[in-house]
């Protein structure tokens, strides 16, 4: 028996279409495992670092990104903001929104104060809470935002006391006329609540890092690239045999 290899148009184009594809799928899903190593990097790095003293300059918000923060100032009491669709141990609730005015200077950052239950009766009844007055010390995390979730058509544009489903400190200060840094801080969890702390669930969610779940679906891809040359070849012997 003589082994020959026939060459076929129509198969080794579908087996170049599915190995480019494999491959490309493949890389897509390997860049995201190292954006994400990248990014558990970067939070290491951010919980081991002293605070960050936010004094009013303005700031590039990868700079400060998942770095810990302190600042010093007051609340804009009239300008409050929930985030809609915020449940928290099944429970359905918002993220309360709130700028802070930095001591010393005109500058603001958005801080995510906290998680407040909704009534279930009312939908678009608000919680009650305490907001502190004067000038106050916050510690928190920074963030690049406050979380995103699924929202159909344009975002509306933002109003004080708003439910929306997402919001940005850029489209903030653009609607508010405040200057604000383009990052979020969540604000920290004191070690014995009190006052308005106390009404205020501050777990705040983890970034999700799934870092071998991508490393996984890479896998999978060029595994799928590699059966394909494999498939093609052997088909194309099996078709060469000769008596």
């Amino acid at each position: 028996m003589v082994m020959a290899f026939r060459f076929k148009l129509i198969p080794f184009v579908a087996t170049v279409l599915v190995v480019a594809l494999g491959i490309q799928l493949g890389n897509w899903q390997t860049r995201r495992a190292e954006q994400k190593i990248a990014l558990q990097d970067k939070l290491a790095q951010g919980a081991q670092a002293a605070p960050l003293v936010l004094d009013g300059a303005p700031l590039a918000a990868d700079a400060v990104a998942y770095r810990r923060v302190t600042v010093r100032g007051a609340f804009v009491r009239d300008w409050p903001v929930y985030l809609d669709n915020r449940p928290y141990q099944g429970r359905a609730g918002f993220y309360l929104l709130m700028p802070f005015k930095i001591s010393g200077s005109n500058m603001h950052v958005l801080v995510a104060r906290g998680w407040l239950p909704r009534d279930p009766a009312v939908r678009d009844r608000l919680p009650a809470y305490a907001t502190p007055d004067g000038e106050v010390t916050l510690q928190g995390v920074a963030r690049l935002n406050a979380g995103h979730v699924m929202q159909l058509g344009s975002a509306p544009p933002l109003t004080p006391n708003a439910i929306v489903q997402n919001a940005d400190p850029l489209q903030l200060a653009k609607d508010s006329g405040l200057t604000m840094q383009p990052f979020v801080v969540e604000q920290g969890a004191p070690a014995q609540p009190a006052g308005d702390d106390a009404q205020m669930v501050r777990d705040w969610p983890a970034p999700a890092l799934g870092v071998e779940k991508h490393q996984g679906y890479a896998f999978q891809w060029y595994a799928l690239a590699a059966m394909a040359v494999i498939f093609f070849v052997a088909n194309g012997f099996r078709r060469g045999k000769t008596k």
